[in-house]
């Protein structure tokens, strides 16, 4: 079988150390190279040519994700693997754009650090769980963003229906709306309906929220000056 070789790149001695000692004896797996920054490693890499390179993400002269980055670039078979304390979202993004193969935390057992090697070497992204979290959650957000974007601009409504959408983003009944606007609860409820129908919401929480990504009313319901 052939051996999966790593090069391991951290600005401190006993984080290398570790790591290698991690890793012997695991079959299939050896260390070949080290660097103590992210200029060496990339130089090692485009000497070595290993087959992952595991990297920091601070370290000096040049950080992880630019490492990463000109290695991805410059010796695109060599899969990276970003080791690191850092549980950010804006890190793990920039590792991502920089086209690392996966991500895993320092707080990670040698089960997991072996796992994510093979993964990467496989053409397979690893991220762990911690980290996987966060792509989750950020995806979600992006998907509740893009449907908000995707629904129709207040300029549809018209001014009555305006009024009538605030009522409800401001927990006002249909009665308390109707005697504020001197309308018949009926043509309230009549104007909550075009409301659903043209925004294609069909749950009054769905409607409040429209009211405030809308800049109708402020997050705490309240009526926003439009001045």
């Amino acid at each position: 079988m052939k051996r999966i070789r790593i090069l391991i790149a951290d600005d401190h001695d006993v984080v290398r150390s570790g790591l290698r000692a991690l890793l012997r004896g695991v079959p299939g797996l050896a260390v070949v190279a080290e660097a103590s920054d992210g200029e060496q490693a990339v130089h090692r890499v485009a000497e070595l040519k290993p087959d992952v390179a595991i990297l920091d993400i601070s370290m000096p002269r040049m950080n992880g994700v630019e490492a990463a980055r000109l290695i991805k670039r410059d010796n695109p078979a060599t899969r990276v693997l970003i080791l690191t304390i850092h549980e950010n979202e804006e890190y793990v993004y920039q590792v991502v754009r920089a086209g690392a193969d996966g991500y895993v935390l320092k707080n990670a057992n040698k089960r997991e650090l072996c796992e994510a090697v093979r993964a990467v070497m496989d053409g397979r992204r690893f991220f762990s769980p911690g980290v996987s979290n966060i792509i989750i959650s950020e995806f979600a957000r992006r998907v509740r963003d893009e449907d908000a974007d995707a629904r129709p601009a207040p300029s549809v409504l018209t001014p009555r229906e305006i009024d009538v959408l605030r009522g409800i983003a401001q927990s006002k009944t249909s009665k308390a709306i109707a005697a504020e606007l001197f309308l018949s609860v009926r043509t309230v409820n009549t104007h909550r309906a075009n409301l659903m129908h043209k925004l294609d919401i069909h749950e009054t929480a769905g409607l409040v929220r429209y009211a405030i990504q809308s800049g109708l009313v402020d997050a705490s319901g309240g009526k926003l000056d439009p001045s």
